[in-house]
């Protein structure tokens, strides 16, 4: 009875405590309340229901016989549409609270819904080094499945919710990139059910008009139903080299030497001031030096940016052999570094060892529940992005980063862009370095004003002929859009199948001053 009264007497006083401050003061200031209460256990839930799913999946071999069934599905409920007059455009029925990007798209409640439950590894092929998989396969699940087997794929974005279709239809990278590019230059093969209700694969020699322009295309094409993925053999650690700079220019210059050394298979900078940061290069290997070994995604390991961090402050180069698996989701405990700001003690040495092992909460989650004065708030006063930009313009982008947000840290990560045809691609006719710049944070400069500072952003992206990753908030309005991505073969494409009724317009999906 005590014990009850206990708890009465602590609820009631959490709840004056919430009316003395405000609901939104506590939920925006003091969220780590709710989300240790309440979302960090109903994570733990939804990765045992996943993880369970896809045990029994693969145990009773499931996924290659019920794919075709529910392919089917998907083009039923295409020409259901077709018959009721196409009087309205189709999306996926999937919820915008599940997609990773802090967007919640608002034309899922007046678009036809097109159901799609497709999220099972379907193939491992060893000979032609090739998985097929459904486009809801994330990253955590499709590492898991493959490194048993001795493979792994050349890109794995860094956070384990980030799924296959995303990474297609938005964009993904990671610090392989360097060598391999973005995850859809490791694409070999896409299924999709067009607005007819057609189901067609495309590759660079089958339908690659295509091919090359889905990538980016954020489901406007069709609904992308499979997709066929490079693998590599995968090695057991990630032998890593920690190397503190100091000052932009040497920043920069050891940061684009690292990055055009293909015998690095990784490369990745974490930038802490505008003239501080810590360089890191990999190489994959099957031995290890033991007392060298670093389990850096155990649960109650330092947060990776914090421990990357104390190279700097220590003032000091070092070397690492992370397990592979650990080293591909190593930012995924701190979703970067988002997660200071939801639970700020979440790196004490107490808080992960008691309760590391439920973090983190799931960002579908923390949408679901983030309410609109809350998403409102953080628009104004918080920033999620990542710019794509030639290395050759590094310097002055880190610069204007820091002139317009003031944002730290920031990462770094190089990628090599290729001359296909598509959305994006560079401005001449040659392969070429670049870099993802990405910020992530509440921005420390005193003019910063959202709409107004990314509107800047954005200009200066455009001028050194940059792009913007779509999940986040984008201001363009559609000339200059188009002006920052080659629309040519998407419009095409459009227009040949027949695409202007059936789906919006990429930039209508996804840019503020289209969206309702």
């Amino acid at each position: 009875m005590s014990a009850l009264w206990s708890v009465g007497a602590g609820l009631l006083l959490l709840l004056l405590w919430v009316r003395h401050r405000g609901l939104e003061a506590v939920l925006v200031h003091h969220r780590w309340v709710f989300v240790c209460l309440f979302l960090l256990p109903l994570s733990i839930l939804f990765d045992i229901y996943y993880q369970l799913r896809a045990w029994a999946v693969w145990r009773l071999h499931s996924a290659p016989r019920q794919h075709a069934q529910r392919v089917r599905h998907i083009q039923q409920q295409v020409r259901e549409w077709k018959k009721e007059g196409s009087k309205r455009y189709m999306c996926t029925g999937r919820p915008g609270w599940l997609t990773v990007s802090l967007r919640v798209g608002k034309y899922k409640k007046t678009h036809k819904n097109i159901m799609i439950n497709l999220m099972d590894v379907l193939e491992v092929d060893s000979e032609r080094q090739v998985v097929r998989v459904e486009p809801l396969v994330s990253m955590g699940q499709l590492t898991a499945y493959l490194n048993p087997m001795g493979w792994t794929i050349p890109v794995v974005p860094e956070l384990d919710d980030l799924t296959v279709g995303g990474l297609i239809m938005g964009t993904g990278i990671e610090s392989s990139s360097h060598i391999y590019g973005l995850f859809q230059h490791t694409c070999v093969a896409y299924e999709l059910v067009l607005a007819d209700g057609s189901l067609v694969r495309c590759s660079p020699t089958e339908n690659s008009d295509l091919f090359y322009a889905v990538p980016w295309s954020c489901g406007t094409l069709g609904f992308l139903v499979a997709a066929e993925i490079k693998m590599i053999p995968a090695k057991k650690y990630v032998k890593i080299h920690y190397k503190p700079v100091r000052g932009l220019q040497k920043i920069c210059e050891k940061f684009t030497e690292e990055s055009k050394k293909k015998e690095n298979s990784f490369v990745e900078g974490l930038l802490y001031s505008l003239d501080e940061a810590v360089i890191m290069t990999g190489v994959l290997t099957d031995e290890a030096e033991q007392s060298k070994i670093n389990r850096i995604g155990n649960y109650y390991k330092p947060w990776f940016f914090k421990h990357v961090e104390k190279y700097l402050k220590d003032d000091r180069t070092g070397v690492e052999y992370i397990p592979s698996r650990h080293y591909y989701h190593r930012h995924t405990r701190s979703i970067f570094w988002e997660l200071q700001d939801i639970i700020p003690f979440g790196n004490n040495p107490v808080f992960r060892y008691l309760f590391g092992w439920m973090v983190p909460p799931k960002i579908s989650l923390l949408k679901l529940t983030q309410g609109e004065a809350i998403r409102k708030l953080y628009e104004q006063h918080h920033v999620v992005q990542d710019m794509l930009v030639p290395m050759k313009s590094l310097e002055k982008s880190i610069q204007t980063f820091h002139v317009d947000l003031n944002v730290y840290p920031i990462w770094l990560c190089p990628f090599i862009l290729p001359n296909n045809p598509g959305m994006v691609h560079p401005k001449g006719n040659e392969t070429e370095l670049y870099v993802d710049i990405g910020a992530y944070g509440e921005p420390k400069s005193k003019q910063f004003e959202a709409r107004a500072s990314m509107r800047q952003m954005e200009k200066f992206v455009r001028s050194v002929h940059g792009f913007q990753m779509l999940y986040a908030d984008c201001y363009m309005t559609r000339e200059e859009f188009w002006d920052m991505f080659d629309g040519s073969l998407y419009h095409k494409l459009r227009e040949q199948m027949n695409c202007k009724d059936a789906f919006p317009e990429v930039y209508d999906k996804i840019c503020k001053a289209a969206r309702h």
